[in-house]
């Protein structure tokens, strides 16, 4: 009986030991989970176009701060540049020289760059940036132990990849959104334009001016290309989306810039051509060049020989542009540099 009882303590405390022995080595191999994340909402008016979905990179506060500080870290490219080089927050994202088109609202947009050279989702248009405009060295990224633990924490990755640095990009371009111009707030109803840039809004959004076709109110983009009769001889430097394609019909076609914050991005069009919104709307009032690949827009039989604005109409065109200016963009310290 006495040698049953020391049997079974015997066995209670092998249980015991083996318990804790095995708790303790399965506390040592568990590594800690990484914290949640916190889901990132971008915030636009109601009257603006559903922003598309990117399931395959959901945005979160922490991926944004991870592409943001990607976005103006010259470590992105292999000559000192950024981003931010040629996407200058003060000029909507965009650049008085090399005439970038500007990094707003882009989370909108399906083909990139002015001739569209990519084509497809913001995730693409950020793989090329990693991949072929910066040729980034991965390895750089990798060697950063600060880096190392944010793609970590935000993709669950040890090792940093193109993909990952495309997507964290991707996160902050896509917050980039400029909603807040007198003229959001005149559809707001809590502003008013004046006179003169209702007038202008008249023009532009109706046959008179015909702006609105490639402009559409709200991104005030089609997101489409047009020969907008620039040229009427073509050579390699204005071939546009023919150079991609080879398509002949594609001959002189270019990217619609969206007209939000005009006013700050300067020079216009794809080879900053014009330095002021009045020379733009001057080219389009009596400077259009017929071809045979021209927006059939601009051979409407009322605007053979130009808009034929008349001198105040184009100044209250002017008007309305320089209203779609978001003056809070600039300032506003969630794009701003974080370094």
């Amino acid at each position: 009986m006495k040698t049953a009882t020391i049997t079974k303590r015997i066995i209670v405390v092998s249980l015991i030991l083996f318990t804790l022995i095995y708790s303790c080595r399965k506390e040592e191999v568990s590594e800690p989970q990484p914290p949640a994340l916190t889901p990132y909402e971008v915030v636009y008016p109601g009257w603006i176009p559903q922003l598309p979905e990117n399931g395959a990179n959901p945005m979160t506060v922490e991926g944004v701060a991870l592409g943001r500080r990607l976005y103006y870290d010259t470590l992105l490219s292999n000559n000192g540049q950024s981003c931010s080089s040629c996407h200058n927050q003060n000029l909507s994202f965009s650049d008085s020289t090399v005439n970038s088109l500007p990094h707003i609202n882009l989370g909108w947009n399906f083909a990139f760059l002015w001739n569209g050279h990519v084509q497809g989702t913001l995730e693409d248009a950020m793989m090329f940036e990693v991949e072929q405009f910066f040729q980034t060295d991965i390895s750089r990224l990798n060697a950063s132990t600060f880096y190392r633990a944010e793609f970590k924490k935000v993709f669950r990755t040890e090792v940093i990849t193109s993909r990952e640095v495309a997507f964290a990009l991707a996160q902050f371009v896509r917050s980039i959104v400029t909603f807040d111009s007198r003229f959001d707030r005149y559809m707001g109803f809590v502003e008013m334009l004046n006179m003169q840039e209702l007038s202008g809004y008249s023009i532009f959004n109706s046959e008179r001016g015909d702006c609105f076709h490639c402009h559409p109110v709200g991104l005030f983009t089609d997101n489409r290309f047009h020969n907008n009769g620039l040229d009427s001889v073509y050579n390699p430097q204005t071939w546009g989306v023919y150079g991609e394609t080879g398509d002949p019909s594609d001959m002189g076609k270019y990217k619609t810039p969206s007209l939000r914050n005009v006013a700050l991005t300067a020079p216009y069009m794809h080879d900053g051509r014009f330095a002021t919104l009045e020379d733009v709307v001057m080219f389009y009032n009596t400077g259009v060049n017929i071809t045979s690949t021209v927006d059939p827009i601009m051979t409407k039989p009322n605007h053979v020989y130009g808009l034929n604005l008349s001198v105040q109409e184009m100044s209250d065109l002017v008007a309305f542009l320089r209203c779609l200016t978001d003056t809070s963009l600039a300032g506003n310290p969630a794009y701003s540099n974080p370094w």
